[in-house]
């Protein structure tokens, strides 16, 4: 048995605890049954398939296909989605607690996960048109894959950065053109959702495929961390956007991104919350051979686990708030600042506590630095965080 699979059988319980303590509120208690029986078959398929694999995503940019088509057959996604339109109805908070599992072992498989359940949930939302509805079950089922390209629009919103993509209205629907150069998980049969503004101001979300004619998909120049996870550059030359692909016409584009921001922003967390519990597992395993030494080291593991711990609480309270369109985004933005802060130290902690160990490129400590520093500068960064922290503080009635 190798030290990550130690690491992760002493931590358990903890584990099973705070799944437990994740899907309390649920007011049909069969979902707590079923989504811990999600969680293991993700934990399964985790141990069996993804961490052994976990080196060659992060080093050679292996881009873990199975694997995402993987939590989707055993209902990752679909999570999200009530009943009613073809899923368990368990709820954002699963969704949460798959994804960190997930991160615990890869942090860039966890991100690859999100991005996937935030197209999801951008459709749930979206307009109620017949196609986007077939795309959303084949997304929730893992039959589809793709990313959502917001980053620019998530920017722009907050005076950040010009809208990067133009939209011109044509008697097919609407022509897009411009370039996006950070949008994950993409490919070949892949789609991605983006916005566009019009030459009036307006702005609308709209879903294309990688495949339609005028999108280019070109590599970007070389990153430290998350290879495998297809972040490439899109250029769009007048691609045409048919009704039935807009996900928010104009009229409609502010309420869309205020309804699902605080889901997608909180789902994010969670690929940090993974990463933290990773972090932990290193940590725990480090602390069989050199405990007496690393008592001396700042950030020690219940220190840490007791941080995850309350990050796993508010993010139980938050995430029911966020599906019933009911979350205040201050509230958010702050556990997702919090869970980049607390990323960074359990990161640093990790290394240290591994010692020379942990300076070695094949160390997982070392691969979650790098996982850690990512947290804290994808969209929305750390910096863009506490930004608009003080801004809505600043704004409130005193």
């Amino acid at each position: 048995m190798n030290r990550w699979h130690a690491a992760r059988m002493d931590s358990a319980a903890h584990r099973a605890q705070n799944a437990a303590e994740i899907n309390q509120p649920s007011p049909i208690v069969m979902h707590q049954a079923e989504a811990l029986a999600l969680l293991r078959r993700i934990d399964q398929r985790v141990r069996q398939q993804l961490a052994p694999q976990a080196t060659a995503i992060d080093q050679q940019a292996l881009y873990p296909q199975a694997m995402l088509r993987g939590l989707g057959d055993d209902g990752a996604y679909a999570a999200l989605l009530p009943a009613e339109r073809g899923g368990s109805g368990l709820g954002l908070a699963t969704l949460m607690a798959a994804i960190a599992e997930v991160g615990a072992a890869c942090g860039s498989t966890a991100f690859l996960a999100w991005c996937q359940s935030a197209c999801v949930y951008l459709l749930l939302h979206a307009a109620p048109r017949a196609e986007l509805q077939t795309i959303l079950a084949e997304l929730a089922a893992g039959r589809l894959l793709g990313g959502p390209g917001l980053s620019n629009a998530i920017k722009h919103l907050a005076g950040l950065e010009p809208m990067r993509l133009r939209a011109e209205p044509c008697p097919q629907g609407y022509r897009i053109s411009g370039e996006l150069p950070w949008v994950s998980n993409l490919g070949a049969g892949h789609l991605f959702a983006a916005a566009a503004a019009c030459a009036d101001g307006d702005k609308l979300a709209f879903l294309v495929d990688c495949d339609t004619p005028g999108v280019q998909l070109n590599a970007g120049p070389p990153i430290a961390g998350m290879g495998g996870t297809r972040t490439l550059c899109v250029k769009l030359d007048q691609v045409l956007i048919t009704p039935e692909r807009v996900l928010a016409e104009p009229a409609a584009f502010a309420g869309f991104i205020r309804r699902v921001r605080p889901g997608f922003v909180l789902a994010q967390a969670a690929v940090g919350l993974g990463i933290v519990q990773g972090c932990l597992d290193d940590i725990l395993a480090a602390n069989r051979r050199d405990g007496e030494q690393n008592r001396w080291l700042d950030h020690s593991y219940d220190e840490l686990a007791a941080e995850l711990a309350t990050l796993w609480r508010e993010a139980k309270t938050l995430a029911p708030l966020a599906e019933a369109g009911q979350l205040a985004a201050p509230r958010v933005l702050r556990l997702r600042a919090e869970v980049s802060e607390l990323c960074l130290r359990a990161a640093m902690s990790a290394q240290l506590h591994a010692g020379a160990a942990g300076y070695l490129l094949s160390h997982p400590a070392q691969r979650r630095l790098r996982e850690a520093s990512f947290i804290a500068i994808v969209t929305p960064t750390l910096k863009q965080l506490r930004r608009e922290i003080h801004l809505a503080e600043q704004t409130q009635p005193a």
